[in-house]
């Protein structure tokens, strides 16, 4: 980038947010739209619940592996090719997995779907921050979190219409015109100016080595106390092999030219807390939320649609705080009281969800999902708007990307755990269950070995036993959620608030350049 580029006027800024949040939309609607038709998903492909975790862990698991890699890529490469790589990548898995056979290849496009999500997550934070100052910032990510509310609410209603009236294969085909506009509009609307070259070192072994080290963990954590006790020769393997991994990993990150996570943003506290609170963040929502169509369809009896109804409230808490809570940071500047509040609702939502029965008002959930909804407003985007105002500007993409790296590890970690969790109280309730009945196993077919079933197709002597077995499942796995939130709490509160600064990235770089000798430069 030249000294003499101009800074991008308002009319310019806004054109370009409007493609930036567009493409954020496009990879949260094919992420959310299989929310409410998943227990339909796997039914039909008869899967079993491991199944079920899998689809959503291997998502986050790819999306987790490739955001470091993304954002070391956005330092180095031309960021505009890089967001529409990473656009086209999402879509084209996304409408690939609708002709799935197998939850084989549904968990396989799936995974190949997170790898472009990764790239939009990270890239659409960067982008803005090299066009908007970490003032006005707050403002924005208000705007991407009301446009996440959005694909949030729209997602699982649209998938829940599409699978009751068309079958669920058309969540993943209906994405493809919103991804040819978001292209468009990329195209057309995001000019940045052209950065100084830099060779392109990619930290290939350590890409490998992390890939490696939090796959291993995440199967083990998935399959531990059920295919193989927890102290046993496989735990011992998997998790030995691992922290190997993940030991080298940090070796080979201290000596390589471009790290893919630079290991001295660790000197940073507000990186390091927001790094913490955004993998106990990750933990608790991911955690939770992903397994709460099961609550609706599987405890409570509801269609697809009514599930993604009931989830509004939640959607509606995430837009409120979102838009509202983006303009008081823009406005005050302060952002910490805003995230400490956060934290305290969401552990205080989290509790009250683990008293959920098959019996609970409808209202009461909704309370409970309205405050984890704020909860997420007040928390995701903020941590790392409070990280970005401190990063140096030449390292904005790789420290971006490494907080929400931990966000998606912290995600994926909770799915995997919690779903093994709930797989083993759901298997043993209904087992005890029909026991109890007097009636075998095999009086629910494959549910009664941890398959997830149809409830239409369910005999109404057991039904209740199913709808019981999960109300527990889902109390035990918020109940566990808990001790992260309150993590988040105190890593928030012990967060330095620092003032917003008043400079884009791309003035930043500007000034650098003038004055090349004075080294780092911050918002």
């Amino acid at each position: 980038m030249t000294g003499t580029t101009p800074t991008m006027s308002r009319r310019e800024v806004l054109e370009a947010i409007s493609g930036i949040l567009l493409g954020v939309f496009v990879s949260l609607l094919a992420t959310t739209i299989v929310s409410t038709s998943l227990p339909r998903i796997v039914a039909d492909l008869d899967g079993s619940q491991h199944a079920y975790t899998w689809v959503v862990t291997a998502m986050l698991l790819t999306t987790t592996i490739s955001t470091p890699i993304w954002g070391k890529l956005a330092d180095l490469l031309d960021r505009k090719a890089l967001v529409q790589l990473a656009l086209v990548v999402t879509v084209v898995s996304a409408a690939a997995a609708g002709f799935s056979q197998s939850m084989g290849m549904l968990i396989g496009f799936r995974a190949l779907q997170g790898v472009g999500a990764g790239g939009l997550m990270a890239l659409a934070t960067v982008l803005m921050s090299d066009i908007i100052s970490p003032r006005e910032r707050g403002r924005y990510m208000g705007l991407m979190g009301g446009v996440m509310a959005v694909a949030q609410i729209g997602g699982p209603l649209l998938g829940g219409v599409l699978t009751d009236a068309a079958g669920w294969r058309w969540n993943f085909f209906v994405g493809v015109p919103f991804a040819v506009a978001a292209l468009v509009v990329l195209h057309k609307t995001l000019h940045l100016p052209a950065r100084e070259r830099r060779t392109a070192r990619i930290d290939y072994a350590g890409a490998t080595l992390v890939s490696l080290g939090v796959g291993l963990l995440l199967v083990w954590v998935t399959f531990a106390g059920d295919r193989f006790a927890w102290a046993s020769w496989q735990t011992a393997a998997m998790v030995g092999a691992a922290v190997a991994a993940l030991v080298v990993a940090v070796l080979v990150e201290r000596v390589v030219a471009e790290p893919i996570i630079p290991l001295h943003l660790f000197r940073d506290r507000t990186f390091v807390l927001a790094v913490v609170a955004s993998a106990a963040v990750g933990v608790a929502m991911f955690g939770t939320a992903v397994f709460l169509s099961q609550y609706l369809q599987l405890a409570r009896g509801k269609t697809p649609t009514e599930s993604g109804l009931l989830t509004i409230p939640m959607v509606v808490g995430t837009l409120l705080a979102g838009v509202v809570l983006g303009r008081i940071i823009s406005a005050t500047g302060r952002y910490k009281a805003i995230m400490v509040g956060g934290a305290a609702v969401l552990t205080l939502s989290l509790l009250g969800m683990s008293t959920v029965g098959t019996d609970t008002s409808f209202v009461l959930i909704s309370v409970y999902l309205f405050g984890l909804g704020l909860s997420v407003g007040a928390l995701m985007q903020n941590l790392v708007l409070a990280t970005q105002n401190t990063l140096d500007v030449r390292e904005m993409g790789a420290g971006t990307a490494a907080v929400a790296f931990f966000r998606s590890l912290g995600g994926a970690i909770g799915v995997s755990a919690l779903g093994a969790v709930l797989a083993n109280v759901v298997k043993s309730d209904v087992q005890d269950g029909l026991a109890r009945l007097g009636l075998p196993a095999s009086a629910l077919g494959d549910a009664g070995g941890g398959a997830v079933p149809d409830l239409s197709q369910v005999p109404d002597a057991v039904r209740g036993v199913v709808e019981s077995a999960y109300a527990d499942g889902i109390t035990h796995i918020f109940l566990l959620a808990v001790p992260m939130a309150l993590v988040a709490l105190v890593a928030v509160c012990f967060l330095k608030e620092v003032p917003l600064g008043e400079r884009s990235g791309i003035e930043q770089l500007q000034e650098l350049e003038r004055q090349p000798a004075t080294g780092s430069s911050h918002a």
